[in-house]
């Protein structure tokens, strides 16, 4: 693998650039991208340098696609004509099906993998990309087949994700995208919903860190998550459905101890998730 092409230079791709070169990778990085987004990858040492796509992925062993959905969707449609073949195609979006089955049908000469990264900021940009990003995150992997995942291109790549300290998971596109409508999804929208509610408090200032820390991921942009959402609907409506359900039972119970259990439960969640992290 002396080339990668990376498309798509902001947060997650230039912070897979550096991770990298960080893991010890030794050949040329090429970017895809605007030319603020490669001036921003070049400047934090992310890439050597930008090209076109067909010139990017024309030699490269490894494509990674670390667009927002849309446009992964829409550089699948053109990249198997100049794609070389055998080059191993992945990508870190959000959702899945979309992605791998659009793939599925669209690519012949090299072999997609579908995959992403659970690790991320409410910043966007090269600017905050961070060679650690993803050192003891799980990265979901998503073949067709087990056997994709042992093909020479799979193994190598698998391989330096493993020396960026990422945590591979394998598991269906399906099953991906129902569990991140839970754990993923559902928190940004919560963050989002709660941001909104408090927008007309003339006093804000009167908060503690609670309603910061609640609020954090309401700093993320819509344009990156817009086709998340799009993509995810249905079971992104059956994650709301059931927090609005837990919510409608704390409203119901304010007055009772019905909530303690909810309190403990919450409370063990959250150690795990500490201790995960």
């Amino acid at each position: 693998m002396n080339r990668v092409a990376i498309v798509g230079t902001g947060l997650i791709g230039a912070s897979f650039g550096l991770a990298l070169r960080g893991a010890g990778y030794q050949g040329e990085i090429v970017g895809v991208s605007s030319r603020p987004a490669i001036a921003g990858a070049q400047a934090v040492g992310a890439i050597d340098r930008g090209a076109p796509l067909a010139e990017a992925v024309a030699q490269a062993g490894l494509v990674f696609l670390s667009q927002t959905i849309g446009r992964i969707l829409d550089t699948i449609r053109h990249l198997d004509a100049l794609v070389e073949p055998g080059a191993l195609v992945t990508d870190a979006g959000s959702t899945k099906c979309e992605i791998v089955d659009l793939a599925r049908q669209s690519m012949r000469r090299a072999q997609f993998l579908g995959g992403h990264p659970m690790a991320g900021k409410e910043k966007r940009g090269a600017a905050a990309a961070e060679a650690d990003l993803f050192r003891g995150r799980t990265w979901v992997l998503t073949p067709d087949e087990p056997g994709e995942l042992e093909t020479p291109a799979a193994r190598e790549f698998r391989g330096w994700l493993e020396r960026m300290g990422a945590r591979i998971a394998v598991m269906d596109c399906d099953e991906h995208d129902r569990v991140v409508a839970l754990t993923s999804h559902l928190p940004q929208l919560a963050s989002t919903a709660l941001a909104a509610t408090v927008a007309g408090s003339a006093h804000l200032e009167v908060s503690g860190p609670g309603l910061y820390d609640m609020t954090r991921l309401a700093a993320s942009s819509y344009e990156l998550w817009r086709d998340i959402l799009a993509t995810n609907t249905d079971h992104i409506e059956r994650s709301l459905a059931l927090y609005i359900q837990m919510l409608e039972h704390m409203r119901e119970n304010l007055r009772t101890r019905q909530l303690q259990e909810e309190f403990q439960r919450g409370a063990v969640v959250a150690g795990r998730l500490r201790g995960a992290v």
